[in-house]
């Protein structure tokens, strides 16, 4: 609420009270239900939010993220019966439902085939709209409507000027989204919807959608960096299930519908006795997926709270730490100091120009970084490793490193090049043994708060990025969510740094420009 509060007190917004007022009048005189109020203030922000400049949408991306029975559907169709009409006054706004399977994709589609069927509405509606089992389209505006599974390879070409997603914690790449919304913006009021339950697919877009809405919500992505309209309903931790009063929070319909309400009182009894019941259950209804062995490194909350001050560490030791994987990829370095209990990690990235154009990356965190002077982009045939020393020759103008912590997959490049410049280097392991050691660390600076990163969120990215698998025999490994597109390098070279914790002591700044070093 208080983000939507400041949107609304902006001088440059304004809200269009009939566009509104239509979208729920509109329909309301054929269909056989009536919204929720959670529908009705979703609409203000699909139909209503203007800017003064243009006269175009504020948002024209709906994030709509419930559990199983929240009437997402039904909206759906409500909203675009709506989109073909005369009042919303656009002519050829052709609308896409996308699915990947076809039953999920036909579900929208035909609660509004049914009301052009309905007796009562036969003779006010025969003459205004075409229909078929494939296609509906008002006469008049030339405005249609049609369902789509997840054929990427047919779609091309299209015109669209809403695209509906449903379902999205079923799509485990952008294949299908990347065809659909590549025509988009070509006709007024170009509109996107997201709808979706939580799933078992990780490392998706549902998951990008996720952390695009909490950087939101948080403050760390401003309304000129995205145009997503987050509604999110989740409880807001898995105990609270226990409480029925909380179900509304996953489910903000649940209070105006007793069928429902009665079906999951009987799915909770019985999740009692059955596991497989309560995954679905805590997955499906209350969006709060149930985890296995793969376990966050940290909440999330106890992530946000990485960002605390950074002081101001010049004449400070620190271990210095790089994680390198591929030269055309991304390259993380970084610092870690110990200063008055608390550990704190200063880091930077280096991406290679073709990372995000080969790989489902998250563009919103790139652009931020980038913004906040956290990332570079590095516009070579490769990762040249002069840009890993240079920055640690820079840094070195401030900080005394004691030692730069890297793994043997990369020492081999850059170990002589930071030996030259005049850096003491240690080979650290990977993998589970080391993980495990480190593992108790990890856990207690995030639990008790003593790990700060700054305003960094792209570390809070990688962190977020990172499971905690563990093994049968005791053993612990962190390993990527997922291999190409969550990256996970400002982790891991904060790994590095965290295997020398012991040889670094707090201690009083002194004169850092005893430490001799060169640029490469």
């Amino acid at each position: 609420m208080s983000y939507v509060r400041k949107i609304l007190s902006r001088d440059d917004i304004y809200i269009d009270d009939d566009m509104i007022e239509n979208s729920i009048d509109v329909p309301a005189k054929y269909f056989p239900y009536k919204l929720y109020p959670w529908q009705k203030f979703v609409n203000v922000f699909i139909f209503g939010l203007r800017w003064k400049s243009d006269n175009t949408l504020v948002f024209n991306r709906y994030f709509i993220y419930m559990g199983r029975g929240g009437g997402k559907n039904g909206y759906i169709s409500y909203n675009s019966f709506f989109m073909m009409s005369k009042k919303h006054g656009i002519s050829n706004y052709d609308i896409d439902i996308v699915a990947t399977s076809e039953d999920q994709a036909k579900r929208s589609f035909l609660d509004v085939y049914n009301v052009l069927e309905d007796t009562k509405n036969l003779d006010r509606l025969k003459k205004a709209f075409y229909r078929s089992k494939v296609e509906i389209r008002n006469n008049s505006t030339k405005s249609s409507m049609q369902y789509n599974t997840s054929n990427a390879r047919t779609k091309d070409g299209k015109r669209p000027g809403c695209v509906i997603f449903d379902e999205e914690h079923e799509y485990d790449n952008y294949d299908t989204i990347k065809v659909f919304t590549s025509g988009g913006g070509k006709v007024q009021d170009y509109r996107e919807f997201h709808i979706s339950t939580d799933g078992n697919v990780r490392g998706g877009p549902l998951d990008d959608l996720k952390d695009e809405a909490k950087m939101i919500l948080n403050g760390e992505i401003g309304i000129d960096e995205s145009s997503l309209f987050p509604f999110i309903c989740k409880l807001d931790k898995p105990e609270e299930v226990e409480d029925i009063n909380n179900w509304a929070k996953a489910n903000p319909s649940l209070p105006y519908n007793e069928v429902l309400l009665r079906k999951m009182k009987s799915e909770y009894s019985q999740m009692q006795r059955n596991a497989a019941i309560r995954i679905e259950f805590m997955t499906k209804r209350m969006n709060s997926p149930v985890e296995d062995t793969r376990k966050a490194v940290a909440t999330y909350e106890d992530i946000l709270a990485t960002e605390q001050p950074m002081p101001d560490f010049s004449g400070f030791e620190c271990i210095g730490a790089v994680d390198f994987a591929q030269i055309r990829d991304f390259c993380s370095v970084g610092a870690l100091f110990k200063h008055e209990g608390k550990r704190y990690f200063k880091h930077h990235t280096f991406m290679h120009h073709t990372a995000p154009k080969l790989q489902d990356i998250n563009k919103d965190i790139i652009q931020l970084a980038i913004k906040k002077g956290l990332l570079t982009v590095v516009y070579e045939a490769s990762i040249d490793r002069k840009h890993v020393v240079n920055w640690f020759v820079e840094q070195a103008q401030k900080h005394h490193f004691l030692k730069v912590a890297m793994d043997l997959y990369r020492s081999t490049i850059l170990k002589d090049a930071f030996e030259e410049a005049g850096f003491e280097v240690e080979i650290v392991r990977r993998g589970p043994a080391t993980h495990g050691m480190l593992a108790p660390l990890v856990e207690e600076m995030f639990v008790k708060k003593e790990i700060v990163f700054g305003d960094d969120p792209l570390m809070r990215w990688y962190v977020n990025n990172v499971y905690k698998e563990e093994r049968a025999n005791g053993n612990v490994e962190y390993l990527k969510i997922d291999k190409e597109k969550r990256k996970t390098d400002g982790f891991f070279a904060l790994l590095h740094s965290l295997v020398l914790d012991d040889q670094l002591f707090e201690s009083e700044p002194f004169d850092p420009f005893m430490f001799n070093v060169t640029t490469f």
